[in-house]
């Protein structure tokens, strides 16, 4: 680096990394057909779940905690990569990429721990079902998932603060990303971005691969609970409930950790792979996590009848 450039703090920037992938124009419909279906599907989910009183329990206080999660995530990203494609609209300012950063991230976090609580709760449910309504009360389940959003809100505050201590060389720096990303924006500062590296890292670990790991463990602890049913259909029975989880934690995660898989193999990951990889990681779970619960839970499908048929009755 040169003594003599001069070290600022930004007026915006550029976020180009949409525009660089091959037939964008098709991806940004994309966007736009997924964030409708995540606000309809989502906003379905919790009307369902708000109206039938037999689903006011605590697995599904954090299915429904998970649906506001998934509308406040999508709605934080999605519209401002719509209006990149519709307006041409590339510059941000600077405190409105920090704002960005802020909720895209605080809610990617919280949907992380949205998943762990919830293999808290089947953990629970699967390997004391007597003790489980006592464990496990509504009032207990709400103090959790507030918890985690205050920890969500808590891990966040380093990674921002550092954000706000680092100089740019440029006055409209170039953030190759599809959103004001964290590490693609302190990876382009002129100053010193070491300790940025460092709580990265950190923040990889409390968001991706430590709630992984308790999520893998719990399983681990269901397996053996379940192995022990004699029963054939009972032991189908009692995995069939934690499939809809299943399928939820493998779409949330497997995308994220073909990026980190890659980039440990070949030490450099494509620009392009990642932000395909990192933006459908970021907007498919909340998009299709309304339509798992809805196609494979029978409990859930059963109050969808029962609201229609009422709703059906009074007109």
């Amino acid at each position: 680096m040169e003594l003599n450039v001069t070290l600022s703090r930004p007026i915006g920037f550029l976020i180009m990394g949409l525009q660089s992938l091959p037939d964008s124009k098709y991806y940004f419909l994309f966007f736009v057909f997924v964030y409708i279906g995540t606000l309809l599907g989502n906003i379905f989910l919790m009307v369902i779940i708000w109206q039938s009183e037999v689903l006011h329990t605590p697995k599904y206080m954090v299915v429904f905690s998970l649906s506001i999660v998934d509308v406040s995530h999508s709605t934080a990203l999605v519209p401002k990569c719509i209006n990149q494609f519709l307006f041409d609209s590339r510059f941000v300012t600077y405190d409105l990429c920090l704002a960005q950063m802020f909720f895209v991230h605080f809610f990617y976090v919280t949907e992380s721990y949205s998943l762990v609580i919830m293999a808290f709760e089947r953990l629970v449910s699967i390997c004391f079902p007597l003790q489980s309504s006592t464990i496990i009360t509504n009032t207990r389940m709400f103090g959790i998932i507030v918890f985690s959003w205050v920890l969500a809100f808590a891990i966040l505050v380093a990674p921002l603060v550092l954000i706000t201590h680092l100089s740019f060389c440029k006055s409209v720096p170039t953030v190759m990303s599809y959103f004001c990303d964290h590490g693609p924006v302190f990876q382009i500062a002129c100053s010193d971005n070491s300790p940025n590296w460092k709580i990265g890292y950190f923040f990889l670990c409390a968001v991706i691969f430590l709630p992984l790991g308790f999520i893998l463990m719990s399983y681990v602890f269901i397996i053996t609970v379940v192995s022990r049913i004699k029963s054939v259909d009972g032991r189908w029975k009692t995995l069939k409930t934690c499939s809809v989880h299943f399928i939820l934690v493998a779409i949330f995660f497997i995308p994220i950790l073909v990026i980190y898989l890659i980039a440990w193999i070949y030490l450099k990951v494509d620009s392009n792979t990642r932000i395909l990889s990192t933006s459908l990681s970021a907007v498919l779970p909340p998009f299709l996590n309304p339509i798992i619960y809805t196609l494979k839970t029978e409990e859930f499908l059963y109050c969808i009848l029962k609201t229609v048929s009422q709703t059906c009755s009074v007109s």
